[in-house]
């Protein structure tokens, strides 16, 4: 009980600290396209993907959480583009996990976070079909990169590690 205590108390300090610390608006800007390069990496290697967002082409996606914001434009190819500022979004996504540990602890069982979903009820749907059908091939990537032994012996050691933290982050 006392371990559940300290880290209920670890994470509301740590929302604190996060509320009044923010990122500087480059370091923000950097992150989100360096973001889009790993999603359109893992998008393009599913060819069903890049189909069901290019129906979807030219769309405004924004994912918040607290005073975050992401806006992602979709582009012809199906792949996804950091939205200018002004955009206006045609789906709102709102993280309604205010505590970052909680967060962490659901995303790393898998589970979706719960949040609030405004807007295409089309684009919202195609965008819950990612979430639930687009997995990254860490191993074939590892491969071109490293050849298959040495790949699939790193994906299995990666694996065992998301594992183990999965099985804490559900203690």
């Amino acid at each position: 009980m006392a371990i559940a205590s300290s880290l209920a108390d670890m994470s509301a300090r740590l929302s604190g600290f996060m509320l009044a610390f923010r990122l500087p608006d480059w370091l923000l800007h950097e992150l989100q396209d360096k973001l889009v390069l790993v999603l359109n990496h893992v998008i393009g290697q599913e060819p069903a993907a890049t189909e069901r967002l290019r129906r979807q082409q030219g769309q405004c996606i924004q994912v918040s959480w607290r005073d975050y914001r992401l806006q992602w434009v979709i582009t012809p190819a199906g792949l996804l583009n950091r939205a200018e500022a002004q955009a206006v979004a045609n789906l709102h996504l709102h993280i309604n996990q205010d505590q970052p540990l909680s967060l962490l602890q659901s995303l790393a069982k898998g589970e979706k976070p719960t949040m609030r979903i405004d807007g295409d009820v089309m684009l919202a749907a195609d965008i819950n079909w990612l979430v639930d059908h687009v997995r990254w091939d860490m191993e074939e990537d590892l491969s071109r990169l490293f050849g298959d032994a040495a790949a699939h012996h790193m994906a299995t050691f990666f694996k065992r590690i998301a594992t183990a933290l999965r099985e804490f982050a559900a203690k």
